[in-house]
This record gives C-alpha cells, structure tokens and sequence, in this order.
C-alpha cells in the first residue's frame, strides 16, 4: 500500500507526521537524544531489522534531523548526531512521553520517568501558553492561514 504523503499540505501537524511520524524514526530520535550515535548501538538497542534501520537514518540524514560525522576515535566507523533540528525534536517527545504517563499505564504499573539530573524529581507538564504567558485551552486557540516569515 503506498503511504500518502503530506509534504506540501498547509498544516504543520501532517508535514511533521510526514517526515517524522514514524514510531521507528521516533525511537532512533529518543535514542540519539540519550547518547547513541552509532549503528550498531541503535540496531542492538531498537532490535530494528539492519534494512528498516538503514533506511530510516538515511531519511533522517537526508531531512536535516541527523547529520553523519566520523567516529573521534578514529575508526572508519561514522557516527550519526542530531542537528540542531533533531535537538528540537526532544520537547515534541517530552509530550509524546507525559501523554504516555497519563494516560497508557495502570496504578502501580512500573515505566521510566524522566526526571531532572539537579534533583532528581519528574518534568513539569508541559502546557499551551499565549504569547503573554496564559495558558490556552482548546476554545482559546484558532488556526489561522498565514505565510511563514523568520524572526
């Protein structure tokens, strides 16, 4: 079946889905976030088949999200590092992730929790605010259509 993509649609969800809606291509996303860098390491770590794996970081090279750069000890392995559009990524995951707390775990049933290294207690949740710091609800948001401008 061939996938529909949204590459050209006016809406900023379908063009992310489009390029990173993947669960594969989120996973290598968390993983290079942790600190793997290295093929190898994310087949061992996903257990994604080597031609899945492959594919998906040759999409997210070819995307701008990963960038390849070779191994510091210098092996003639290279190692794959987030751009500064893949670091972006983390907060997008950081909602994936509290979704997932909330809402896809029994009492009691054990998960990860990402916590802050300074004190070692859970992230804040992460909430819509306006441009003025209050916190939008789904009847204080409209989409508009706009043109895209820098700054």
């Amino acid at each position: 079946m061939k996938r529909t993509r949204f590459a050209s649609d006016a809406c900023p969800v379908a063009r992310s889905l489009d390029q990173i809606g993947d669960a594969w291509t989120m996973l290598i996303i968390r993983n290079a976030l942790a600190g793997t860098r290295r093929f190898s390491d994310f087949q061992n770590q996903l257990g994604i088949a080597k031609n899945i794996l492959s594919a998906r970081l040759e999409k997210l090279v070819d995307d701008g999200v990963l960038e390849l750069r070779p191994d510091p000890s210098g092996s003639r392995h290279q190692e794959y590092h987030l751009t500064d559009k893949g670091r972006r990524f983390r907060v997008v995951l950081l909602a994936v992730r509290q979704w997932g707390e909330d809402h896809l775990f029994e009492d009691g049933e054990e998960m990860t929790l990402l916590t802050d290294q300074r004190d070692g207690k859970p992230l804040r949740r992460l909430e819509a605010r306006s441009h003025d710091g209050r916190e939008i609800g789904d009847a204080d948001a409209a989409l508009e259509i706009r043109r895209r401008t820098t700054g």
